[in-house]
């Protein structure tokens, strides 16, 4: 038994068994990877995958067993990886950050710019993604840290800890009659125009949907996008009323618009950073995630990985 083997049969699962893209991925020959799967099963004793002819077309009930195994003894070896890395070049290394499109463009760029001035040696990838993509990246070790605001905590594999509670805004352009209104603006009055707004999945929109079917309201949302500055455009163009993450608008630089405070009117938002369980982290990461949320100082999140808190 050998680690490529291992990694044979978790990116055959992976690939959803097409064994020309795990070729691909493990820089070796079609032939080279049914052949260390075969010896693997040969060696245990048992049929990993099921086959079709040539083809491979699911786990077997033995390949269920011995999958989350082998995803264990994958993660264990890369952890001694890192382990032996910490000690012999403490502030050389890379980390990858998986974020939703409007953490990586407002909540993260001055933790990543002050994080390059104390480590230039870390080199650092920034992966863009769904809430569902961010923990996918997580789960299959693509990236060490995910942001995102939802999705996260769903996922068993994941820990998920909190970073910091946001309310959205309401954007217009400067002549419209929302900022002619006497008071907070309501669900009712806000319905009456064409809405544009995230995504379903994607910052906060859940809790915008909530409030409008709990006031039994059916707001006409004309478009959805995942990024707050998409929204704005739109709005820009005259499509609509944009509602947004507060922290997405900025008076200096969105000077063709206005924001109305709508904290009032959706539910806070809670913004989270997750962890792939069992996963040994550097000390720069560490470093990071504090930097991004200084309630998350390593013991906080050594804890949170050994299961000591609830981080959910």
């Amino acid at each position: 038994m050998n680690f490529q083997q291992l990694r044979a049969v978790r990116e055959t699962t992976r690939s959803g068994f097409n064994l020309t893209e795990v070729a691909g991925v493990l820089h070796t020959s079609q032939p080279g990877i049914s052949r260390q799967i075969r010896e693997l099963e040969d060696e245990l004793g048992i049929d990993i995958f099921v086959r079709a002819g040539k083809r491979l077309t699911g786990l077997t009930p033995p390949g269920e067993a011995v999958l989350p195994i082998v995803e264990r003894l994958l993660l264990e070896s890369d952890n001694l990886k890192r382990v032996g890395e910490d000690f012999t070049a403490q502030d050389l290394g890379r980390l990858s950050l998986a974020a939703t499109h409007s953490q990586a463009r407002y909540a993260l760029p001055m933790v990543v710019r002050d994080f390059r001035r104390v480590y230039p040696k870390v080199t650092l990838m920034l992966h863009q993604g769904s809430p569902k993509q961010v923990a996918e990246m997580l789960l299959s070790g693509e990236a060490d840290i995910g942001v995102a605001t939802e999705a996260l905590a769903q996922y068993d594999s994941l820990v998920a800890l909190p970073c910091y509670r946001w309310t959205h805004s309401i954007v217009v352009p400067p002549d419209h009659e929302l900022l002619q209104v006497d008071g907070p603006i309501t669900l009712e009055q806000l319905a009456q125009y064409p809405i544009v707004t995230y995504e379903a999945g994607y910052t906060g929109r859940a809790h915008i949907d909530d409030a409008f079917a709990n006031a039994g309201l059916h707001p006409d949302i004309v478009l959805s996008a995942m990024d707050a500055d998409v929204i704005k455009t739109y709005v820009e163009l005259g499509m609509g009323v944009g509602i947004v993450a507060s922290i997405a608008f900025d008076a200096e630089r969105d000077r063709t618009l206005r924001a109305l405070d709508a904290r009032h009117l959706f539910e806070v938002n809670l913004t989270r950073l997750a962890i792939r369980r069992g996963t040994w982290l550097r000390g720069y990461v560490y470093a990071f995630i504090e930097a991004f949320a200084p309630t998350l100082t390593r013991p906080v999140v050594e804890r949170a990985l050994a299961g000591l808190i609830d981080a959910k």
